[in-house]
């Protein structure tokens, strides 16, 4: 017996979620050729765990047999920009990390929906698999077959209603849902920049032109990728392109036009948190483990552990021309992960302080910065 959708909608909406939408599961997976000849092209870089999940992400009656549902949530994040704007001296972070991390804050919102879903609709616990952005769900794909937005040239999900700033999460039903429908009948012969026109300013954008074509992301060349995802070096060409941009990017989101629609979060699954954004870079790359733990703690930036942050705040001090922060950069250049001296070493050039690592070197103070200084003067 088909489930009343519009009953479902609102019991799903009143536990905090912005958007609530349907699509029906069959035998293939919306954007599923597309992510397949994405990863053969390499443009996934070292995110192996997209490879290792694929045959899950193209069938999701993988996750759960005999599934014939998804159910599509969002939660809007988004914010005054005046209340997001950085100088260009100052290190900005990625616009979602201003909350507490949404895994842990949207996740009990999702067992509240299981449990509504087991009371108003009859299902047993196994009879549905929820996952906030971690699972192996094409989360942006469903979500523009349920109309919840559309993908964008920019290869995010964009919303009519909230622009580029929902975080998505999506449920795995085994239950007959009426679907909804895309936002257009053009959604079928353009997947792709369904609504974008002519735009292309997120291509444009780009400082590090990480978009092979509209929609299609080389992860190799984003920001977000090499800031967050990449846990070693960052590739030479591409330091310059990072600016200040500390943790992630939002470039390619804050040019879109569709941003005028967006609204402000009502935060009900979210938690504002944002302390960290007044550490100061030579704060930022002065933070002892301890530091980091006490500062970090329940944010999204803990899994790019310390010497990510120090490795991406020597990149940043080197593009700002942060020559108060020369010292503290100097100073990496003998800190213990070699991930963190080899970008201290190369902002010190650019901080015009190499000269102090050739001294070191000479008199082979210390074998780790001699290591770093003969392998980054190569580049």
């Amino acid at each position: 017996m088909p489930v009343d959708r519009e009953v479902l909608r609102r019991g799903l909406r009143g536990l905090g979620f912005d958007v609530v939408r349907f699509a029906r599961v069959g035998e293939t997976t919306p954007g599923g050729e597309a992510f397949k000849d994405w990863l053969a092209k390499g443009f996934a870089g070292d995110m192996a765990w997209l490879e290792r999940s694929q045959v899950k992400r193209l069938n999701a009656r993988e996750i759960v047999p005999e599934a014939t549902s998804m159910i599509l949530l969002g939660v809007n994040y988004g914010e005054d920009s005046g209340k997001v704007a950085n100088p260009e001296e100052k290190p900005v972070w990625a616009r979602y990390a201003h909350y507490r991390d949404y895994h842990d804050t949207i996740k009990p919102g999702l067992v509240a929906a299981g449990r509504l879903l087991e009371e108003s609709v009859g299902l047993e616990s196994t009879d549905y698999r929820y996952y906030v952005d971690t699972g192996p769900v094409l989360e942006r794909s469903w979500a523009a077959q349920a109309g919840v937005g559309f993908t964008g040239k920019n290869a995010m999900l964009i919303s009519k209603d909230f622009g580029n700033w929902l975080f998505l999460a999506a449920i795995v039903v085994r239950a007959d849902i009426p679907p909804d429908s895309p936002v257009s009948r053009r959604a079928v012969s353009h997947p792709v920049g369904t609504l974008c026109g002519s735009c292309r300013r997120c291509l444009d954008a780009c400082p590090t032109h990480a978009f092979a074509a509209p929609g299609v992301l080389d992860a190799r060349r984003c920001i977000s990728y090499q800031t967050i995802e990449n846990k070693g070096i960052i590739p030479v060409a591409l330091r310059r392109g990072i600016g200040n941009r500390i943790y992630g990017c939002d470039i390619c989101a804050e040019v879109c036009p569709w941003n005028r629609f967006a609204q402000n979060a009502r935060s009900v699954l979210l938690t504002s948190n944002t302390g960290f954004t007044r550490l100061s870079l030579r704060e930022i790359l002065e933070l002892t483990p301890e530091r980091f733990a006490e500062v970090f703690r329940g944010t999204a930036m803990k899994r790019l552990k310390l010497r990510g942050l120090l490795r991406n705040a020597c990149i940043v001090a080197a593009n700002t021309k942060a020559v108060d922060c020369a010292d503290a950069v100097v100073k990496l250049a003998s800190h213990p992960e070699p991930v963190v001296r080899a970008h201290a070493v190369w902002a010190a050039g650019q901080l015009g302080r190499l000269e102090e690592l050739e001294q070191a070197r000479q008199a082979e103070h210390d074998l780790t910065v001699i290591e770093e200084y003969v392998a980054l003067k190569a580049t």
